[in-house]
């Protein structure tokens, strides 16, 4: 039986990172060539076959559309390659959530896509690169990861990029997943699933955006006004969203100034600036009334990002908008 074909699609970050020394905090991340990675990899012995293609070798800091363009043609094209059995991408872990998410949002489900970083560079003390690395080689080679949309693979878990926040800035187990919990635990040597695939042959949800448009993240303080929502405006901001108090909350006048927002035609996201909590219609914000949009589970990050991906498909009514974030 041969061994299952992999493609691995290199952008940088700390799982490629690389320091000044083994115990020293700074390191550049991206620092270490893909097919490095992948040769270190392939002397465990997996039972794979990985084919590595270099995206980018940058921090994900510096992730922007060229790269996700770039990440979906790549994910496109081995989805419809018969030889290609499932798809890894190496990430930086800060903005892991939100490239995973846009390509949930863009991509079919029918093989595995997983990303997969590290929080210590590959030459640290107590490196975790490696292991995350060969885990997600674990789950992009079983068949049952298939129809459970795009996945992220660190710390021994398995997490949908829809569930998925960093929570940690340095811990090795810096992710967490919220509203739901993983989908499995694995090892180098072993792979448990808690359930079957959720999303067994669904189509892309979306079309991916030929450009995206800007749609900014506010947050909420106590004692501020509304003029950074004007200042949002005034730069042609086509979204907005509210990283909120509590249930998506903000002082009353920029509620109001969000909600003249609403009324000239940019839709309103009401998220949340708490780590975890669902953020609710008309609880504390009279949404219905105001033509805001709750965005349920999803935190700043990746509500951000779906709103483009809203916006750039032409849904920008307040209601289409609400039914989107209430789905999944």
């Amino acid at each position: 039986m041969n061994s299952p074909r992999i493609l691995v699609l290199g952008t940088g970050g700390t799982i490629a990172g690389a320091g000044s020394n083994a115990t020293g905090a700074a390191y550049r991340p991206g620092g270490l060539a893909l097919e490095v990675l992948v040769g270190h990899l392939a002397a465990l012995g997996l039972d794979a076959d990985l084919v590595s293609q270099e995206i980018a070798r940058i921090g994900s800091q510096d992730i922007g559309f060229a790269e996700w363009q770039a990440l979906h043609a790549a994910c496109t094209a081995a989805l419809a390659d018969p030889a290609i059995g499932g798809i890894i991408i190496t990430h930086g872990t800060d903005t892991a959530e939100e490239t995973g998410f846009l390509l949930d949002l863009t991509l079919p489900t029918t093989k595995p896509i997983v990303l997969v970083g590290a929080m210590r560079a590959a030459d640290a003390v107590g490196a975790d690169g490696m292991r995350n690395f060969a885990n997600a080689v674990k789950v992009a080679s079983d068949p049952a990861a298939s129809g459970r949309g795009v996945m992220l693979v660190m710390g021994d878990a398995v997490l949908a990029v829809r569930d998925a926040r960093k929570a940690a800035t340095s811990a090795i187990d810096a992710f967490r997943s919220f509203p739901r919990g993983p989908l499995a635990r694995v090892t180098p040597a072993s792979l448990d699933w808690f359930g079957p695939p959720h999303r067994a042959c669904e189509g892309a949800r979306y079309a991916f955006p030929q450009e995206l448009p800007r749609v900014a993240i506010l947050t909420a303080g106590a004692g501020m006004d509304e003029q950074p929502v004007k200042a949002l405006l005034g730069i042609g901001c086509k979204g907005v969203v509210l990283a909120g108090m509590g249930q998506g909350n903000a002082p009353a006048s920029v509620i109001a100034a969000l909600a003249d927002a609403a009324a000239s035609g940019v839709p309103v996201v009401r998220s949340t600036r708490v780590d975890e909590g669902l953020v609710d219609r008309n609880v504390e914000v009279e949404d219905d009334a105001l033509g805001l949009v709750a965005a349920r589970a999803l935190g700043p990050a990746k509500a951000r990002v779906l709103l483009m991906v809203l916006i750039a498909n032409g849904v920008t009514d307040a209601g289409a908008v609400q039914t989107a974030f209430d789905g999944g």
